[in-house]
């Protein structure tokens, strides 16, 4: 079963998985660890990661990058309108109203969704980990912002679903960083102790991230966090673009920003630049060959005057610093590290402003980029029952306050509360009590819009159906259960009515005896809910389900139910029925368009390894013309006659000419049977060149067997001990073997030696290994047969235990003399000339 970890960046991507007792990040087909977060659409097939990168320039319109903070987003969205004109492809509105990428794919223009552009770039890192791994890979954990809503969370879910991977856990990716550093600590304090705080600090290429953690061994929790959405390293080049974009229009009358292909040159050269600035603070030049209207172009820069440009950019680092210290209540001396990641915070200026707020030396023990594919690895790990993890418990927070809003029948208008405060603990799950005679909607929104990086503070309605009165005509209690998930996702996961029944029987303990408790203990656990929820006839429930807790909140303002939630009814039975609950979710793909996508994506696949294959044929043949080429005036030269070699050189011209006219865009098959052509006139030269190779060497391995069986004959004949016991029949056959195999060698290597190397030779090596394995499996196992072992009479053997030596000789001889008796079967007579013999 396969464990991988996802971090799904901006500009790049990571994969990790767990195996062989650790965690490795995966290396893409060009040996990198990191594939660039790019799709390129061509009219035969797709490129994605390191291959559309290369096509950024060349294939502008089509070069697909920086989509990923499309998820979830409406097209008359703002930050949708600013990013337009940073992009060489066009966006479009799509039908349902989100953000579509237009581009020409198969030589016909087509909308893509963000969806479905992310999950072609998972399907690319699914294939590296498949690759490696040499197995399916399904179960993953992705990594996503922090600050992402319920709307971009569910749209990076139906990526994953479009790519056919199914996501345990959408972690947010300070979390899986937090997760990556405190897994592997040794020396964190018990859980009993005062917990361990360190801040994370992730600025990566277009985003900052900041997040307080409080470890204890073998637990993690999320105090809180703080972002800026658009701050990050694409900023930082976005300064240097627009100097230089100034700098050349004055200098060498251009304008830049017109041409797209020029833009997109001097932002990839920015971004270098910016990269050298880091670690060099003298002048760094710029310079471009062809920039533009065939002028080449060229500047200077260093790092003070860049730091004087972004004085507006770094004084943004500071205030999500001090926002995460203010909601987690917390002073800079209980800060025990502060840990760095991402590409943007090797910026010194960057790492200084942040070193400067918590006066402390930063810790950069964790990877700055695969810190968080690690986590999520890490993560999957957990989640995975094939793998055995180290226990640890990670709670991470709810990043904007949540609210329901309904309908009360009790007073005109609406009601609302707050069911998740910012920062609450998550994955959690709260059930309220409603008491309602008819169904009724439950609409859930973000409570503060002034903190989202979103327009529309709306997240979902839920309507509960089938709610019905009790049979007395009196309201029925409806008990909903609210939940964030583990992907950070809001949702009403359940409604139940209870039905209250008079019985007979003895009176027991009523439920809001029960509840009562039950409250109590959920104001001593957790926060206390805010008064306006607390209503006294509404009962508040606690439960724990699969860890995480349930508190039930009071969400009705029913004037009826007066009575005191402790009141006893006495001689009642209640059941519990559930009910259906429909959703309308912000932005949410319906189920049929999902399906839809994913069956797109596997023929988008197929189409891209037809492509491969058909330019995989055409190489071939490209290849076969280089090599041929090549060596028919090398080392073939000698075994093809003139005539053929000018014949096939002219051949293989004509067929390297057609590549590059007619053959440049044919089918497969056509590139196949051009290979096959081509191989019927340079298969036999081949042939001829790897015989005269191999010829000599398996005549000297059949000429040293004969040799060796000759020897034994001879030493047969001469009735050398060694032989003796042989049967004279089967070494007549050994003899006969070897003759026969001798004359066979030395007619063929006569006649061999008499063909031109031109032709085709006499003998073949395959003849020449069969004859060598026909005269081994005659000879071999006759020559090999064992002596047969002749033991003592038993009463001479029984002798010389009782007595020892024969005829009063030394221990050393004895044995060995008894030994030597049994070797050779002597009579029991020559036992006395025995210890006068030459022993070795």
């Amino acid at each position: 079963m396969s464990v991988v970890g996802i971090d799904l960046g901006f500009q790049s991507c990571y994969v990790a998985v767990a195996r062989a007792g650790g965690i490795e990040t995966i290396a893409n087909e060009y040996s990198d660890r990191c594939t660039p977060a790019c799709v390129s659409f061509g009219p035969k097939n797709r490129s994605v990661g390191a291959a559309a990168k290369s096509q950024i320039i060349s294939n502008a319109k089509n070069t697909v990058q920086g989509f990923k903070r499309f998820h979830g987003r409406a097209f008359s969205d703002p930050f949708v309108e600013a990013e337009k004109s940073n992009l060489a492809y066009d966006v479009v509105q799509l039908p349902t109203g989100l953000t579509g990428i237009k581009v020409t794919y198969m030589e016909e223009e087509r909308n893509f969704t963000t969806e479905q552009v992310t999950a072609m770039l998972l399907s690319k890192l699914k294939e590296t980990a498949e690759n490696v791994l040499k197995k399916p890979v399904v179960d993953c954990v992705v990594s996503v912002p922090c600050f992402y809503t319920d709307a971009e969370r569910r749209s990076v879910m139906d990526a994953t679903q479009i790519a056919g991977l199914n996501c345990l856990r959408l972690m947010n990716e300070t979390t899986a960083v937090a997760l990556a550093y405190g897994i592997y600590k040794q020396d964190l304090p018990a859980l009993e102790e005062k917990p361990r705080n360190v801040v994370f600090v992730d600025m990566g290429h277009s985003a900052y991230q900041v997040s307080i953690c409080a470890f204890n061994r073998g637990k993690l929790k999320v105090l809180a966090t703080a972002f800026d959405t658009t701050l990050g390293g694409r900023k930082f080049d976005e300064v240097l673009v627009n100097h230089f974009c100034e700098e050349f229009g004055k200098k060498y009358k251009l304008d830049i920003k017109s041409k797209v292909r020029a833009l997109l040159r001097l932002s990839q050269e920015c971004e270098k630049l910016k990269k050298l600035m880091s670690a060099n603070a003298s002048d760094l030049p710029l310079s471009i060959e062809c920039f533009m209207n065939d002028i080449d172009v060229s500047g200077t820069m260093n790092r003070g005057k860049f730091l004087e440009m972004c004085d507006d950019l770094l004084a943004r680092v500071e205030p999500p610093l001090r926002s995460v210290l203010e909601q987690s209540k917390l002073k800079k001396e209980d800060i025990y590290a502060v840990e760095i990641v991402g590409g943007a915070t090797r910026i010194p200026a960057v790492k200084e402003k942040i070193s400067k707020f918590f006066d402390k030396e930063l810790s950069t023990t964790l990877n700055a980029d695969e810190a968080v594919t690690r986590g999520c690895a890490l993560q999957c790990a957990i989640l995975s029952p094939a793998f055995k993890v180290r226990e640890f418990s990670i709670t991470d927070v709810v990043a904007y306050p949540i609210s329901l809003r309904w309908n009360s029948p009790a007073e005109e208008g609406s009601s609302d509360c707050e069911v998740f405060p910012q920062n609450h603990a998550a994955p959690f799950s709260k059930v309220l009590t409603f008491y309602r005679k008819e169904p009724f909607t439950l609409e859930a929104y973000y409570s503060s819009p002034q903190d989202l990086p979103y327009p529309d503070p709306a997240i979902a309605q839920f309507s509960v159906q089938k709610v019905t009165s009790q049979s007395d005509g009196s309201s029925s209690k409806v008990k909903v259960k609210v939940r964030v998930n583990v992907h950070g996702i809001f949702s009403v996961s359940s409604a139940s009515l209870v039905e209250v029944h008079k019985s007979e029987e003895n009176e027991e303990p009523m439920e809001t005896d029960q509840n009562a408790k039950e409250e109590e203990k959920m104001q001593v656990d957790q926060e206390e809910p805010p008064a306006e929820e607390q209503q006294p006839q509404t009962p508040a429930e606690n439960k724990t389900e699969s860890e995480e807790m349930e508190t039930s909140q009071a969400g009705s303002k029913d004037k009826k139910m007066d009575q005191p939630p402790q009141a006893k009814k006495a001689k009642v039975k209640t059941s519990t029925v559930d009910l259906p609950i429909e959703s309308q979710l912000l932005w949410q793909l319906d189920r049929e368009m999902l399906g839809l996508y994913t069956e797109n994506e596997g023929k988008m696949i197929m189409q891209d390894k037809l492509e491969k294959e058909r330019n995989d044929a055409k190489n071939a043949v490209e290849e076969y013309v280089y090599e041929m080429r090549d060596k028919l005036s090398g080392e073939y030269e000698k075994f093809v006659s003139e005539d053929d070699r000018n014949s096939f050189s002219l051949k293989l011209e004509d067929t390297e000419n057609w590549l590059y006219e007619d053959g440049e865009d044919q089918p497969k098959q056509v590139y196949v049977d051009k290979l096959a052509e081509l191989k019927s006139l340079g298969q036999p030269i081949k042939t001829r060149f790897q015989e005269s190779e191999e010829r000599p060497k398996l005549f000297e391995e059949l000429g040293k067997q004969i040799q060796q069986y000759m020897k034994v004959i001879s030493s047969f004949k001469n009735k050398e001990d060694q032989y003796e016991h042989l049967d004279a029949a089967d070494m007549t056959k050994v003899e006969k073997s070897t003759s026969e195999a001798m004359e066979w060698m030395n007619s063929k290597l006569n006649l061999q030696n008499k063909q031109s190397l031109t032709m085709d030779p006499v003998v073949k090596t395959k003849e020449i290994e069969a004859k060598i394995k026909e005269v081994t499996s005659i000879c071999s196992p006759i020559i090999s047969k064992p002596k047969p072992k002749v033991e003592p009479p038993k009463e001479e053997q029984k002798h010389a235990e009782q007595n020892g030596p024969v005829d009063g000789q030394g221990d050393s001889q004895g044995p060995q003399a008894a030994e030597q008796g049994a070797d050779t079967a002597v009579p029991s007579d020559a036992d006395k000339k025995l210890p006068e013999m030459d022993i070795d």
